[in-house]
């Protein structure tokens, strides 16, 4: 069975998701197409990175990610198809694949070469459709496109470890559902500064001084009901691996969140201190 999952910041309103999806079947009637989000801010590819890197691993390997964000095509971003981990993701080299690659080394990277086998009207979603069955089909990279070295990396997707290790500077890269603040700090690089050390996470008005195992654990006394903590910050490591601030239970549409409470956006700077 092949599977191409769609990510793109098209939304749900106008006609193009399920066109991808009828064009995709009309080229590979035996495909699964499965949506991971159609909702990342427009051109944002920090979400857009966020969001597959920590959904990717639910599916097989060999499934193909096709993420239609910021792809048209231009001098500064080239078309790339890339084999990693034993999966498949299309898009266009504007920085969305980096935070991947900064865990693990890809396996193969190619620059797309096949525009000029399609009409004049084609749009840069075809050649991404196409490339995405021809690739769940079993076809080759090198079928359609040159092997390049690298992607392009984005600075703003990686955190930054101060010259004297005292700190981590991250910034905001996803704000959830729930109006959750996702940061680019990852519990790996947070264990590998820390080294055992006490720490705090910068806030205002009162800074966070413990990254609870889960949500729940704010409920530090048994004493008071769980409902009691409704409304207290909170940090935990998500199951992305990445620094998450949260307002414990929060419900944005009635008595905030992190993003509206704390006056979390993105790309805000959040900065852990060690002591």
């Amino acid at each position: 069975m092949s599977i191409i999952t769609l990510t793109t910041d098209y939304g749900l309103k106008d006609h193009f998701v399920g066109s991808i999806k009828g064009k995709i079947l009309s080229e590979a009637p035996e495909t699964t197409i499965i949506d991971i989000s159609h909702d990342i801010d427009p051109f944002n590819t920090a979400e857009a990175s966020y969001v597959v890197g920590a959904s990717y691993l639910s599916f097989p390997k060999g499934t193909v990610h096709l993420i239609g964000v910021d792809i048209e095509r231009n001098k500064e971003n080239v078309h790339i198809a890339m084999q990693w981990n034993d999966h498949y993701f299309i898009c266009a080299d504007n920085g969305i694949l980096s935070m991947l690659t900064q865990k693990i080394v890809p396996q193969k990277i190619v620059a797309i070469n096949i525009h000029d086998r399609f009409p004049p009207e084609s749009t840069d979603m075809d050649i991404f459709i196409k490339v995405a069955c021809h690739i769940a089909k079993g076809g080759l990279l090198n079928v359609i496109g040159k092997e390049i070295a690298a992607v392009k990396e984005v600075t703003e997707l990686q955190a930054v470890v101060a010259n004297d290790g005292n700190s981590i500077k991250g910034y905001v890269i996803y704000i959830d559902h729930f109006g959750n603040v996702v940061t680019n700090i990852s519990k790996q690089q947070f264990k590998e500064v820390a080294k055992g050390r006490s720490y705090e996470i910068v806030m205002k008005p009162k800074s966070i001084k413990t990254i609870l195992p889960n949500y729940s654990a704010i409920a530090s006394s048994d004493k008071y009901p769980i409902k009691t903590y409704e409304g207290e910050k909170l940090a935990i490591f998500n199951e992305a691996g990445y620094l998450e601030i949260a307002i414990f239970r929060s419900n944005p549409s009635k008595v905030g969140s992190a993003n509206s409470l704390l006056g979390l956006n993105y790309r805000d700077v959040i900065t852990i201190k060690f002591n």
